[in-house]
């Protein structure tokens, strides 16, 4: 095999941000190379995160029979005992597949796969150091795109087995817990915490801030917390972790208030951290921070105009949606296509039980801002799609400027919520206004007739001049 390879992009990372990033150079005609230096592609997202978490919800949420206890009852389950294997079973066949698709897709866009640790030499040439050899890759243009590994703490002895990360999650657990504490009240800690609490676990969640998810609805995350408590999680918030210790096999976690906390299982989500040690980036002059970020701009482009980075190592949102559309852009930006453009409002979902998702602007930033506008509320109980699905609980809230009518935010908590955003967003990414969801028709029986509900809801209020006041 030649010892340098010569292409147009070469990207770091086989992740969602990669991936997308790479096929989209490669439709624009450029030569590609991705790197890798895990023994499988697909990042963390395949491997770790979003597909097994995702899939372990679904299987929970299935094997608990939780969606049907509304008709059946609180005590029904269509399996008793569930099992690690249960849960394994459905999570392995779903990673394989996605692998399966995602390798098909870069053969079939002509990207090459280079396995083996990146570093770079100068800004435009990169050492692929593989198991046998190594072979030097020199680019037009880098994209960045190494993703992000689970931040760690010294106090916090993170061993695989009592105490774990996300990306260790079971890893060598042969039983279900009957307790787990989990430390951090993010996006992961939150879904870790609801779907594991449904399995009946005991589940204590640890966090030091006194709110969370700040960039959430306050009113659907409080929705979302009581559902969560009525299913054996309890939250300990503004409780600084002071340290963990295992003490004759069971996990003990101390606050700097002297509370402590017993379990089986630590599971440690307090944040990542990028990918970015030992990839040479200060010998180029790209500068990272205290959580190995690197800051780009609005084009995704680092301090060097040539070399790009987008999905976790750049931070917020890092979620896998957006860090897909970051790639495709940057690849875009990198190739200087003309119609490159910045997209709209994002959607961000998080995948709890109950679903929770939003796009745009919240009511507590409408506030600080001053606009006037008004609430539009539906709850899925409103629909017979909902009556159908027993979904007891589920809200739709939409945000109307008073005086425009336009649609400025949706916020959704309960099923299928990470669905049904997306009419929200095509609507605010088009321009849309309260009248044309008022007039719009929705099939019947759907979940999505709540945005009718909502939009008529609002429509009676500004009738009824009830738009929220400025000042």
């Amino acid at each position: 095999m030649d010892a340098r390879r010569n292409v147009d992009v070469a990207v770091i990372g086989t992740g969602p941000a990669g991936q997308r990033a790479a096929i989209q150079a490669a439709k624009l005609g450029a030569t590609v190379a991705m790197i890798e230096k895990a023994e499988q592609l697909g990042g963390t997202v395949v491997n770790y995160g979003t597909i097994p978490s995702k899939t372990l919800r679904e299987a929970i949420l299935y094997l608990t029979g939780f969606r049907q206890r509304g008709l059946y009852g609180a005590g029904y389950r269509l399996k008793e005992r569930v099992t690690i294997e249960d849960l394994s079973l459905r999570t392995i066949h779903v990673t394989k597949s996605v692998l399966e698709v995602m390798e098909a897709q870069l053969t079939r866009n002509g990207v090459e796969v280079l396995r083996g640790t990146a570093q770079f030499l100068t800004p435009h040439e990169l050492m692929v150091t593989r198991s046998d050899d190594s072979i030097v890759v020199s680019a037009k243009a880098i994209i960045l795109a190494p993703g992000s590994v689970p931040a760690h703490s010294p106090n916090v002895p993170v061993d695989g087995h009592y105490v774990i990360d996300a990306d260790s999650f079971w890893q060598e657990r042969q039983e279900i817990p009957q307790r787990l504490i989990v430390v951090g009240a993010g996006v992961i800690g939150i879904e870790y915490a609801s779907m594991l609490g449904l399995l009946g676990i005991e589940v204590t969640l640890l966090d030091s801030r006194e709110h969370i998810l700040e960039f959430l609805d306050a009113e659907m995350l409080s929705a979302l917390m009581s559902e969560m408590a009525e299913h054996n999680v309890s939250f300990a918030l503004q409780e600084e972790l002071d340290h963990v210790s295992v003490e004759n096999g069971i996990v003990v976690a101390r606050t700097t208030a002297g509370r402590s906390f017993e379990a089986e299982v630590l599971l440690y989500t307090a944040g990542r951290r990028g990918n970015t040690q030992g990839l040479g980036l200060e010998r180029i002059g790209v500068d990272v921070d205290e959580r190995g970020r690197i800051e780009v701009d609005d084009q995704f482009r680092t301090r060097l105009p040539h070399i790009f980075a987008v999905g976790d190592v750049i931070g917020f949102p890092a979620l896998a949606a957006t860090s897909m559309e970051q790639g495709r852009q940057a690849a875009r930006h990198a190739l200087e296509a003309t119609e490159a453009t910045t997209p709209g409002p994002l959607p961000i979902g998080i995948y709890s039980i109950p679903e929770l998702s939003m796009i745009g602007q919240t009511e507590e930033g409408l506030k600080r801002e001053g606009v006037p506008y008004v609430v539009g509320l539906a709850s899925y109980t409103e629909t017979a799609r909902g009556q159908i699905l027993a979904s007891q609980r589920g809200y739709l809230k939409l945000l109307i400027q008073a005086e425009t009518r336009e649609l400025l935010g949706v916020h959704i908590v309960g099923e299928s919520a990470t669905e049904l955003i997306h009419i929200g967003q095509l609507a605010m990414n088009l321009g849309g206004r309260l009248d044309h969801l008022v007039d719009n028709v929705f099939n019947y029986p759907t979940l999505a007739e709540c945005y009718k509900i909502a939009a008529l809801d609002a429509f009676n209020k500004l009738g009824a001049e009830e738009a929220i006041p400025t000042t």
